[in-house]
């Protein structure tokens, strides 16, 4: 997803006329001089940099601190960035770290990045080079001490980038639930990776694009089946659409893993929801069209905006993650999307985010790593929103070796299923205790009682019912950073 679209051109410093030589030559040996173990001392020190005539307005930009975090990212003339740096330096503050930062970061003055870095080691006491995970690492792992003034700057920097990216931020201090500085651009604009909405659909044999083996994502709503080909979606990372006469949106994090189904609609109000092109902790945040909220992908709630606060939480379903093979036997009836998609991609399976898929490595670094399982290990992620705030991840590996496992979040108990293609499915199970699963979708209890399973439920000859419970797998780096309290079951 995440390819940085802006690169970064090397800054031809223009020759500067200052008003006598002499002056020029001091400028020079002081711009060397600061290079290396120049520090600001007071006032007068930063005077001496400027003529005469600048020095009187010089200081009273001290508060434009955005103005100067900007000036050193964008291209201009030697003197404006020098005096840029100055006034940084002089007016330092640890809150000034992460704007620094990234200023470093979206520089397009590469000819300053040296000084810029050296800055920071100087005022961090740290050296991490260009090695910007670990700068942000470092960040991350304190206490957050931005102001308000770095939300104009998130904004300011990122809307050169789209001009969309502004509302995101600007004037939003006191809307935001996350912290500011863990909130990343993606490396595309918003909708960038453009959303499949109301998308084409066709029967299951007239899917004669899919191999049995391709790996597709299952939903049913209200009996209306439907399978969305990993080969697609991961090209889109979301479709919007009503299923089964409900409003609902499949929001696909790739970086993290994560397929969530979410119902759109919360207390009469259908949220038009969209890819904003930022990230939280390597997961991947939406936008509504009418506020510009970010919302958390993993939570479905608004998270920076004026819908923060406001009691929005986004009810989620289940998806399955299974086999073509495999999700068209048990729904013969089945729609899948069409490669009629409106965009021209390589819809081949395994193309994309193959080198992504294919190691351990990180796009985007998170704030700690939790070795229990690697990064990209593949977990069932269980919660009850609403009903109790324990959360566990269970490994798919250790699913895979249990097809059959029972056990409890908060008070209510729970059986997970997991078929011969190793998808999970889970259902309330009472005080009932199962003993075997056929690996298809028959299981039996302790008194003898077959019971069948289907999407919405599981069914005994008796005609009673347990309900399923919603849930969805993820990569394990992805759910321990943003549920750092989960409990691991592996």
């Amino acid at each position: 997803m995440f390819t940085r679209l802006h690169t970064k051109s090397r800054f031809m410093s223009s020759n500067i006329k200052f008003t006598s030589l002499c002056f020029g030559l001091s400028f020079a040996i002081l711009t060397i001089f600061y290079d290396t173990y120049y520090i600001p001392n007071d006032t007068e020190d930063i005077a001496m940099l400027t003529t005469s005539e600048e020095s009187s307005t010089f200081l009273e930009s001290e508060n434009s601190t955005v103005s100067d975090f900007l000036k050193i990212v964008e291209k201009g003339d030697e003197l404006t960035i020098n005096q840029a740096i100055y006034r940084i330096d002089l007016n330092w503050s640890e809150g000034h770290e992460i704007m620094l930062l990234e200023s470093i970061y979206f520089s397009q003055n590469e000819g300053y990045s040296k000084r810029l870095i050296n800055l920071l080691k100087r005022k961090t006491g740290k050296n991490y080079g260009y090695d910007f995970d670990k700068w942000f690492q470092y960040i991350w792992n304190k206490n957050s001490s931005y102001d308000d003034a770095y939300f104009e700057f998130k904004a300011k920097i990122h809307e050169r980038i789209d001009s969309k990216f502004g509302a995101y931020f600007s004037g939003r201090s006191n809307q935001s639930k996350i912290r500011l500085d863990e909130v990343r651009w993606g490396g595309v604009l918003q909708d960038g990776i453009p959303p499949l909405r109301n998308p084409k659909m066709i029967s299951a044999p007239e899917a004669t694009y899919l191999q049995d083996s391709n790996i597709v994502y299952g939903i049913e709503v209200n009996g209306d089946a439907r399978a969305y080909p990993k080969r697609i979606l991961a090209w889109h990372e979301m479709f919007v659409d009503t299923v089964g006469e409900t409003p609902v949106a499949g929001v696909y994090c790739t970086l993290c893993g994560t397929v969530i189904l979410y119902k759109t609609e919360h207390e009469g109000t259908n949220y038009q929801i969209g890819t904003s092109g930022f990230l939280y902790r390597s997961n991947k945040l939406m936008y509504d069209k009418k506020t510009q909220s970010l919302w958390s992908t993993l939570e479905g709630e608004p998270v920076i905006g004026p819908l923060v606060d406001k009691g929005i939480k986004l009810d989620y379903l289940s998806v399955v993650t299974t086999t073509w093979g495999e999700w068209k036997k048990r729904h013969p009836e089945t729609s899948v999307l069409s490669l009629q998609t409106g965009y021209r991609r390589d819809y081949n399976e395994g193309i994309a985010y193959k080198d992504y898929f294919a190691t351990d490595d990180l796009m985007f670094t998170i704030p700690k790593i939790d070795k229990s399982l690697k990064n990209k290990d593949e977990i069932l992620s269980i919660r009850l929103p609403g009903v109790t705030d324990d959360n566990l991840a269970i490994s798919s590996k250790f699913l895979k070796k249990n097809k059959l496992y029972q056990s409890k979040i908060g008070d209510t108990n729970f059986t997970v299923f997991t078929d011969k293609t190793g998808a999970h499915r889970v259902y309330k199970s009472r005080d009932l205790k199962f003993l075997s699963f056929d690996g298809n979708n028959t299981t039996t209890d302790e008194n003898g009682d077959d019971w069948t399973l289907s999407e919405e439920f599981m069914k005994n000859e008796n005609g009673n019912q347990l309900d399923r419970l919603p849930t969805h797998n993820a990569f394990w780096f992805g759910y321990k950073a943003a549920f750092p309290n989960t409990k691991l079951i592996k």
